[in-house]
């Protein structure tokens, strides 16, 4: 959750689809245990996601101290996706080999920074994640039956580039 939007006890939501105000079908948002976080009453487009009015959130204090909750829908609420389609989610755990079947590890996360989604990947043999961006050009192929997606990474793959740095600076 963003934070709280005006005075009254509105708040705004980043939204991950592709239809920022289907979240409102939704009504109620859980929590990553699957307990009940916010009921929606009211929602409205706003610039990067959703404004909605929620049950029991009456001032901006409010809204405002839930910044940062993570909120989920069921899985099973969700539309199934078209035959070429998939949920990001999906990609978590499958296997990554290039073009050659040659194991580059195993899709850890799907963040997206803001220029486009990537595929962390772990390494078979550990140490440090690596970022490979998730385009037709990168992932030609993600077969989902099988658990694995074909990867044609760039020439050059970096690993994170804070993986070692010291957070104090020294």
């Amino acid at each position: 959750m963003a934070g709280g939007f005006g005075v009254k006890g509105e708040v705004r939501l980043s939204t991950y689809t592709a239809e920022p105000l289907a979240l409102a079908q939704y009504k109620t948002l859980l929590r990553e245990d699957g307990s009940p976080a916010l009921t929606l009453l009211s929602a409205r487009a706003a610039k990067d996601g959703v404004v909605a009015r929620c049950a029991g959130i009456e001032s901006k204090e409010a809204a405002d101290a839930l910044r940062g909750l993570r909120l989920y829908i069921p899985r099973e609420a969700l539309p199934e996706p078209d035959e070429d389609e998939f949920y990001l989610t999906d990609l978590i755990g499958l296997a990554v080999e290039d073009l050659t079947g040659k194991p580059l590890g195993r899709i850890k996360a799907v963040p997206n920074f803001g220029s486009g989604d990537l595929l962390e990947i772990e390494p078979p043999r550990g140490g440090p994640t690596f970022y490979l961006p998730f385009t037709r050009e990168a992932v030609p192929e993600v077969r989902l039956a099988e658990r694995r997606v074909i990867a044609d990474p760039p020439g050059e793959i970096e690993a994170d580039p804070n993986e070692g740095r010291d957070p104090e600076g020294d």
